[in-house]
């Protein structure tokens, strides 16, 4: 019994695990799946997991080597979880060892023990009980803590309370609320009513996933901008909660994480674990922590978050299902809204997806009647759907992007007292630099890109690779001076704004100002509150956020998804100009959306603006099933990079003649080919496009080859990967 055969999953690029013998002194009967164990491999000791414990290998006993220590009394990685991860592993061809990697927090992974400490809170002091309501009638934010800790006074889990961390310093600084430990008796599960009475669309929604609370089914909840899906969740999650159970959240992006907070504190007076890459690796791993024992009944987060445990799962929730970045995009390329739905079907709960505008995949899996579709067809409340305006640009003179017609529009909504919104999804002051004298342009040295002039630090970003250097000053090709920036991104767009409307505050929100930690929070919040009266921004704005007193909103440039390459770049184009619009008039007041294009006659952009997004789904749908391609069809897209064109493109060709030889009629081959952009960080890359009407004829395909593509030569020379469902094709 000594020598028993752990199968374990080590990080690293190798697509198998690895057979160990047990350490010393361990009972077998401790043993489970999910555990974490120090073992040596090759040089060095590093920390795998358990995926199996045998009496039999392929490999001969005397060269196993013996794992040094059992590093857990239970399973890390949570049975169900570890089922999703495998199946994950072999879905989409990833090594095992670093998806299980994958579904730890950073601290688990380097051998940190994961056991619960203390859950700390607050509550009110006897000082603070005694405090006259008066005393904060100029705090109103501290008069909102203090009245709810005097509700609960054996206090409460500190995500439980809707208030910065500022605001309760405050407060113990005065002597009125004190830390806590809390345990599990002590935690008030309360919660609050809502304020929304459900509309008819809402409450039959409600009532549909509601009657299936007890089995797997995925549905579908698409309703316009503005209708009412984050509502139609919190009411799910109190019946979730009420059933003792819990519910799991996911967010496409951290931006959106904030907003969906504060609802859920207001709504629940529960602890919320949370999960995000803004997290720092202790944070990440105590919220890990209290979705695992249960003690937190809402679990939100990002896409990894598909990954936590839950002691009493019940629902869960997949908020803008659309969104691309639900996929990951390097390492283990998993989809977490699949996961989700996967995951779902094993724990035999309910799955919703929720979108304004539905991916083509879940239409699809609609139409094939694989999930069940709930709309809500209106907003809710007085708010109605916004008006379209096309603004032909072909022929105006455009001020840092902005035309008069457009100014005029922003000035008159600005003098009825109301927010205006600005959409240009390209950041820095101007994308091109170049020479007017050679028609020289700014490009990056190790990748075919131009470099973008971000004017604030005077420097050349090149938005791929992150280089960066001094804004040329004479052209290095004719020596001349008359260099001039090109296009409009944020920055120059925040300057015309200026220029145009100098008393008026805005807000501008993208990647270069909100690296900060907390300043994302920050200028939301100034834009939610109507501080900041002109509002510009990425696609960072542009989704999810409620802000009730904008009424006009522009979309500074929307033919980007006109004209690609990437097939699906007309449906993103669609999603976002949807998204982007159902910011304006979410209140009393109407909405207005001007668009700006060079292209108003194209039938793709009259098709969304006067029929609508689905309208448009269905033409995208039958335009993808015309052309074969997905969802229609199964896609596989096989990347390799290396320092040589020439490398790349020998290992792609060994891919092809290994899927050749095969002789399977079932799989297109497509390539090798140079990626779109070929040369990036200074590496050459190119792809392989594999395609079927069977998505089990491609999966077997690739398991035959992917183990040996590991053997051959020329995959030493590359990085290679494999990507299953790509969302792009870049």
């Amino acid at each position: 019994m000594n020598n028993l055969i752990l199968r374990i999953a080590i990080p690293s690029p190798l697509q198998r695990c690895f057979d160990y013998l047990q350490p010393v002194d361990t009972d077998p009967a401790a043993l489970q799946p999910g555990m974490r164990l120090r073992v040596p491999f090759g040089r060095r000791t590093v920390i795998g997991v358990l995926l199996a414990v045998s009496d039999e290998t392929d490999i001969d006993a005397h060269k196993l080597k013996r794992a040094l220590q059992l590093l857990d009394e239970t399973a890390v990685i949570s049975r169900d979880v570890l089922a999703m991860v495998q199946w994950a592993s072999d879905y989409y061809h990833h090594p095992i060892g670093d998806a299980c990697s994958s579904a730890m927090p950073a601290l688990l992974r380097r051998g940190q023990q994961p056991a619960a400490t203390d859950t700390t809170g607050w509550r009110i002091t006897s000082a603070g009980r005694a405090v006259e309501t008066t005393a904060l009638s100029r705090a109103a934010r501290q008069a909102k803590v203090m009245a709810v800790l005097s509700a609960h006074q054996q206090g409460l889990h500190r995500n439980a309370i809707d208030a910065p961390a500022s605001v309760l310093r405050a407060l113990a600084d005065k002597g009125w609320i004190e830390n806590c430990t809390l345990n599990e008796a002590h935690l008030d599960h309360t919660v609050m009513p809502s304020i929304h009475t459900l509309n008819t669309a809402q409450r039959r929604a409600v009532d549909a996933i509601l009657a299936q609370l007890d089995n797997f089914t995925p549905f579908l909840l698409a309703g316009v901008t503005g209708s009412g899906k984050t509502e139609v969740y919190l009411e799910l999650i109190e019946s979730t909660l009420a059933r003792r159970q819990q519910a799991l959240v996911l967010v496409p992006e951290i931006g959106l994480t904030p907003q969906l907070l504060s609802r859920f504190q207001r709504r629940f007076q529960v602890p919320l674990a949370l999960l995000h890459s803004g997290l720092t690796d202790h944070e990440r791993l105590a919220a890990w922590r209290q979705a695992r024992s249960g003690e937190a009944p809402i679990i939100i987060g990002t896409r990894s978050a598909i990954f936590t445990p839950m002691a009493r799962p019940g629902l869960i929730v997949v908020d803008e299902e659309h969104d691309a970045s639900l996929k990951q995009q390097d390492g283990f390329r998993y989809s977490a809204r699949d996961l989700a739905v996967w995951r779902a079907r094993q724990l035999k709960i309910p799955v919703l997806l929720g979108s304004a505008t539905p991916s083509l995949e879940s239409l699809l899996n609609v139409e094939q009647q694989r999930y069940r579709q709930l709309d809500l067809p209106e907003r809710t409340g007085v708010a109605i759907q916004p008006t379209f305006q096309l603004l032909d640009v072909r022929r105006q003179a455009l001020e840092d992007g902005l035309s008069q017609p457009l100014l005029q529009r922003i000035q008159q909504h600005l003098d009825a007292g109301d927010q205006v919104l600005l959409f240009l999804n390209r950041r820095g002051y101007a994308p091109t630099l170049m020479c007017y004298d050679c028609d020289w342009i700014a490009e990056c040295k190790r990748c075919d890109a131009r470099m973008t002039w971000h004017q604030h630090d005077k420097l050349l970003h090149c938005h791929h690779c992150g280089s960066q250097r001094p804004v040329d000053s004479i052209c290095p090709r004719c020596q001349g001076s008359d260099l001039h920036p090109q296009g409009q991104g944020t920055e120059r767009v925040e300057q015309a704004l200026e220029r145009h409307f100098p008393d008026i505050k805005r807000v501008r929100i993208d990647r270069d100002t909100t690296r900060r930690k907390g300043e994302l929070n920050r200028l939301l919040e100034q834009a939610r509150c109507g501080e900041g009266r002109l509002l510009l921004g990425t696609q960072m704005l542009a989704k999810g956020h409620h802000f009730p007193n904008v009424t006009l909103v522009g979309i500074l440039d929307a033919d980007h998804g006109l004209f690609s390459t990437d097939f699906r770049a007309s449906e993103r184009m669609a999603q976002l100009i949807v998204q982007v619009a159902g910011r304006a008039g979410r209140h009393e007041r109407p909405g207005e959306v001007m668009i700006q294009t060079c292209h108003p006659d194209h039938p793709l952009l009259q098709l969304l603006i006067n029929q609508g997004y689905p309208a448009f789904a269905r033409a995208a749908l039958a335009e993808r099933r015309d052309a074969h391609l997905p969802p229609a069809t199964a896609m596989v897209l096989l990347r390799a990079e290396a320092t040589a064109a020439d490398t790349a493109m020998a290992f792609l060709d060994t891919v092809a003649a290994l899927i050749s030889a095969t002789g399977n009629r079932a799989v297109e081959v497509w390539g090798p080919v140079p990626a779109t952009m070929e040369r990036r960080a200074g590496r050459y890359r190119a792809q392989l496009v594999l395609q079927s009407e069977q998505r089990g004829a491609l999966q077997r395909l690739l398991s035959s080859i992917v183990r040996q593509l590991e053997t051959t030569r020329e995959a030493r020379r590359v990085r290679w990967s494999v990507d299953v469902d790509p969302v792009d094709t870049y």
